[in-house]
């Protein structure tokens, strides 16, 4: 064997090494996470197909039990359109199977109406770094990046953008940048900017639903700064699946039809239609009270970290926008993982319960979000996990 092939075979055995470990920490963190007295949040890639169906427990408190069943997209699910469209003020809404599909579908309407397929978005929202390029691949629209900074696109890089664009694509928050939003004078400036381009504003809402308490405005007020709005019912409000487009009235008709052709007309959709009308009755009224109860987890954080003697390492945003948020620190991702599932293991504490990602050497990175289990965790609950989880610390 030739060295070039000696070492192309460690190089393979190694990187099949790192994908055996990591696939062996995600099967011990979820269920390590899974078997834990005390969680911040538990969401639903967490818990059992028995746990997700209690879901639907009181179910016929939420629609009539007795009506018909659902056939491609009437009765139930028409009632959920109904209920969207109140909550954001829009004309309509349609349902769609996931949210990828409906932002294909609108912004494809949207480059029909203006004649123009350029979506203008920022380089690290989700259609750029999860969907595998189906914007371009399978829409046939061209995505172009204002800014890859981890913050919002401001106003002056809409306004200074060197070529035309049909639509404005924001996602409110911007997740892979710490579930950052822009304040309230910023949006409407960016969104200004925008018509003053004579394009439209699309708004990746998948996490929408607890903006509310950053912007100090109410959801209609929000939505209706754009022209047409996309929400998540199982990221925030922990349903099933699925997704809503909202806008106006025309629009909405012709992204039915679109959804039809994508193969989003699906014959049944009652068991994820009734997990979202859960979400909007038990989990919505709530998200205020997380978002509050995250700033106090976060600030307690940044004490217990000082006090470890992690000076270095930071809550992002200092002031979470919504209920989840990011924590850096300067020590390798795997050892901050393996603290992280032998503190949950051990104590039945999970301080950090999602994965410890490393974008950049000796630096890692985690999100944590703040549910309806972690309002039982005081500051010093979590400054005496931060201690603990500290010590477990090998670097």
């Amino acid at each position: 064997m030739s060295d070039t092939a000696a070492h192309t075979e460690q190089a393979e055995r190694a990187a099949e090494s790192t994908a055996e470990r990591n696939q062996r920490l995600r099967e011990r963190r979820v269920a390590a996470h899974r078997g834990a007295r005390r969680v911040l949040a538990r969401p639903g890639f967490g818990t059992t197909l028995r746990e997700r169906l209690a879901l639907l427990d009181g179910a016929d408190g939420l629609y009539d039990l007795d009506e018909p069943s659902d056939m491609y997209g009437n009765g139930i699910v028409q009632a959920l359109e109904e209920k969207v469209a109140a909550l954001l003020g829009t004309e309509a809404a349609a349902f769609f199977p996931t949210g990828t599909m409906a932002q294909q579908v609108a912004l494809r309407c949207w480059a029909g109406r203006t004649g123009n397929p350029v979506v203008a978005l920022h380089g690290l929202s989700h259609p750029e770094r999860h969907e595998r390029n189906a914007f371009s691949r399978v829409s046939g629209l061209h995505p172009v990046h204002l800014t890859g900074a981890p913050r919002l696109p401001t106003a002056d890089e809409v306004r200074d953008f060197e070529e035309p664009f049909g639509a404005l694509m924001l996602e409110l928050p911007l997740r892979e940048a710490g579930f950052v939003l822009p304040t309230w004078e910023e949006l409407t400036d960016v969104v200004g900017a925008a018509r003053e381009r004579d394009a439209v504003v699309h708004f990746d809402g998948a996490r929408l639903w607890e903006s509310t308490v950053h912007f100090g405005r109410p959801l209609a007020e929000i939505a209706g700064l754009a022209d047409s709005v996309y929400v998540s019912f199982y990221k925030s409000l922990k349903g099933y699946g699925g997704a809503a487009l909202a806008g106006p009235r025309t629009l909405v008709e012709e992204a039915r039809a679109w959804r039809h052709r994508y193969g989003g007309a699906v014959f049944q959709q009652f068991p994820t239609v009734l997990s979202a009308l859960a979400g909007l009755e038990r989990e919505l009224p709530r998200l205020p009270e997380y978002v509050a109860h995250a700033r106090v987890v976060a600030a307690a954080l940044r004490e217990g970290f000082a006090a470890a003697g992690l000076p270095s390492a930071r809550v992002h945003p200092e002031v979470p926008h919504t209920h989840e948020f990011q924590v850096w620190l300067p020590r390798d991702a795997d050892d901050a993982g393996e603290a992280a599932v032998r503190q949950a293991e051990e104590t039945g504490t999970a301080l950090f319960s999602w994965a410890w990602d490393a974008p950049g050497p000796g630096i890692a990175v985690t999100e944590v979000g703040v549910e309806a289990p972690g309002l039982e965790w005081t500051a010093d609950d979590v400054k005496a996990a931060v201690a603990d989880f500290a010590a477990r610390l090998t670097g």
